[in-house]
Formats: C-alpha cells, sequence, structure tokens
C-alpha cells in the first residue's frame, strides 16, 4: 500500500526501457561522474561523489537538493557487467555515526532490441530508524525522479 511507512524488509521493484545500448547504461551507474550527474531525486545537485567501483568499495555522496543537504554512503556488494550490480546505499546519520536507513538495491541490465536496455531495480530496506518515518510512496518517487534524470543523462550522451 503507498501510504505504507519504509521499514525493515520493504521492497520497491522498478522497472524502465532506456535507448541506450546496455554498456553505455551499466557505465552510467558506475562512473563517478555519470552518477553524480543523475543520482537522487528530481531537483538534485549532487556534491562529491565516490564510487570505489570494486566489491567492497566504497560509494559516497554528498546529496544536496530542495530541502536536503546529507552525505550518502554505501558499499558495492556483485559488480557483473554489464548485467548486474548489487550495492548498498546507507542515508541520514544520526548523532552516534549510524546510519538510520540502509537499503539493498540490485540492478540488473537487459537486452531489449536493438541500443535498447530494460533496467530493473529491486530495493529491499535492510534498516530504517524510528526516526526516520517516510511513506514508500516517497521512496518510489524518488527512485522515479532519479530513473527519469537518467533517462535525460543517456539522451544528452548520446546526442
Amino acid at each position: 500500500m503507498a501510504s505504507d511507512i519504509v521499514k525493515a524488509g520493504t521492497t520497491v521493484t522498478m522497472s524502465r526501457v532506456f535507448d541506450a545500448p546496455r554498456e553505455l547504461v551499466f557505465e552510467v551507474w558506475t562512473n563517478e561522474k555519470h552518477f553524480q550527474a543523475w543520482w537522487g531525486p528530481e531537483g538534485s545537485d549532487n556534491g562529491e561523489t565516490h564510487l570505489d567501483v570494486h566489491v567492497g568499495g566504497e560509494i559516497s555522496v554528498q546529496m544536496r537538493g530542495p530541502g536536503f543537504d546529507h552525505p550518502m554512503g554505501g558499499e558495492f556488494l556483485v559488480i557483473e557487467p554489464p548485467s548486474k550490480l548489487v550495492f548498498l546505499s546507507k542515508a541520514f546519520k544520526n548523532a552516534d555515526g549510524d546510519w538510520q536507513f540502509v537499503n539493498r538495491n540490485t540492478v540488473t541490465f537487459e537486452e531489449a532490441g536493438k541500443g535498447r536496455t530494460r533496467v530493473t531495480l529491486h530495493v529491499v530496506v535492510q534498516s530504517a530508524s524510528e526516526e526516520f518515518q517516510v511513506p514508500v510512496s516517497d521512496m518510489e518517487k524518488g527512485w522515479s525522479g532519479s530513473l527519469d534524470r537518467l533517462h535525460d543523462l543517456l539522451a544528452k550522451l548520446q546526442g
């Protein structure tokens, strides 16, 4: 139900087809310059971004946008170019430095016809603190905005 609150075990699955080859789509998920350009909801303007693209490598993004400016951390768990990425994303540190919101994100990249790629994103919330009370619909909206921005970046890169 869209009004549900995000909690451990919450899942969101989204799929989009992009008019771009699979290798390019995979690259924009693993190249920090490109990742910085599209990651985050509509209106985002990310600051310093670092991707250490290997299993166990760190993800670090200073996420900025209307009403927010906070670090996002993470870790790459599986990297299978150009077909699959699995990574943790972590947000909203508390006063003790612990992350209040941790997701496990599985992204698959499938050919969907000549020069087209289907991206399927499956998010499983690993933990969400009591202080972090947002509707699942907000998480879906944030991811949808990121995928819209990804679409625009891919069009620009191929333009």
